[in-house]
């Protein structure tokens, strides 16, 4: 890839000193910014924000065409059913609505918000809008407040990477049978100006494993996953803790999202790792990935977490950019996390 043209590209991040609903204020801001004759495109895993869901309904009544892919079967089932039921009844968005139920245990597990107004854009990362107002305690205390804590959304308006976008969103919204993923092949999904957009499941070896592979002596590697189970990625972090390479892992604190035995191999095999644990438990949704060596910087955001599932059975999506601007941006938000007093080695 070139690195000397990267993708025009803005992250915006929400977490604990941010103002809480940052990033679904975002996105409400943009589904009423569309127009008449415009179009709303999304993917998502939890959808539990019934403001958000009546930006949407607002939308579809003023002209702007509106599809939405959801997950009928998330890991906690019944979530998402109150913006199922806004969407689906009376004065909803009609067949705009595409729930995915699955009998296998795969997730939709993507999170994509593509406007085409004020000019074709696409939002990618960690945020789900999984919160609501009033608030049901319970559901969050499974589920995790993502409206304030660590996540970000990347934004994109290059053209063929937003075409890209729009393509997944109407092969998912179009399929006709509700069981297994769509697979991706080989190849990246899109390539443009230094930035690569990977679909997962897929064909072929994971590109996660490629990039690591290809980092050489003296690399410095960071990673941000609020789930890490992936004992391959941890082998990798090994082989490059081993050859020299500086290796920091960021992760949450639950033995669910990244149990103590992949912890404890991590910090045994010299790859230097913190625990995320908020008092209010306020999540470290966040995913990011940040890589530099002698050929330069890269960086990586999106839903994918390190662990089986998202290896092979989920849909999810990766996109890897060699933006400077975005890697310092990144790279400013890692030293934000990693100071604060919750954050423990």
């Amino acid at each position: 890839m070139s690195a000397a043209h990267p993708v025009d590209s803005k992250v915006h991040f929400g977490g604990p000193d941010r103002e809480p609903r940052a990033l679904r204020n975002i996105l409400e801001q943009r589904i009423d910014a569309v127009p008449a004759g415009g179009s709303i495109d999304w993917i998502t895993y939890y959808f539990r924000d019934e403001r958000l869901a009546q930006a949407l309904l607002r939308a579809r009544r003023r002209g702007v065409s509106i599809r939405v892919c959801l997950d009928g079967v998330p890991l906690h089932r019944s979530v998402n059913d109150g913006v199922i039921r806004l969407l689906s009844g009376p004065g909803g968005i009609g067949d705009g609505l595409r729930v995915v139920r699955h009998l296998v245990p795969w997730r939709l597990h993507t999170k994509l918000y593509c406007f085409s107004h004020p000019r074709p854009t696409a939002f990618v990362g960690s945020f789900n809008p999984s919160g609501n107002e009033p608030e049901d305690s319970q559901i969050l205390a499974r589920i995790g407040d993502q409206d304030r804590g660590h996540n970000l959304l990347l934004e994109i308006d290059e053209p063929l990477i937003v075409k890209a976008f729009l393509k997944r969103v109407m092969a998912l919204h179009s399929r006709a049978s509700p069981f297994g993923p769509l697979y991706g092949s080989i190849s990246p999904a899109a390539v443009a100006d230094g930035t690569e957009a990977y679909f997962f499941p897929r064909l072929g070896r994971n590109p996660l494993d490629e990039r690591f592979l290809r980092l050489g002596e003296g690399a410095t590697l960071r990673i941000a996953a609020s789930h890490f189970a992936d004992f391959q990625i941890a082998k990798h972090l090994r082989g490059l803790a081993a050859r020299g390479a500086t290796v920091e892992v960021l992760t949450h604190h639950t033995q669910r999202r990244s149990p103590g035995e992949i912890v404890g191999y991590l910090r045994a095999h010299g790859v230097r790792t913190y625990r995320y644990e908020h008092p209010d438990e306020l999540p470290m949704h966040a995913k990011f990935i940040l890589a530099e060596d002698s050929a330069g910087r890269w960086s990586a955001v999106g839903s994918y977490n390190l662990n089986w599932n998202s290896r092979w059975l989920n849909q999810e999506l990766l996109v890897f950019s060699n933006d400077p601007q975005l890697w310092h941006a990144l790279n400013v938000r890692w030293h934000s996390i990693i100071a604060e007093p919750w954050c423990q080695e």
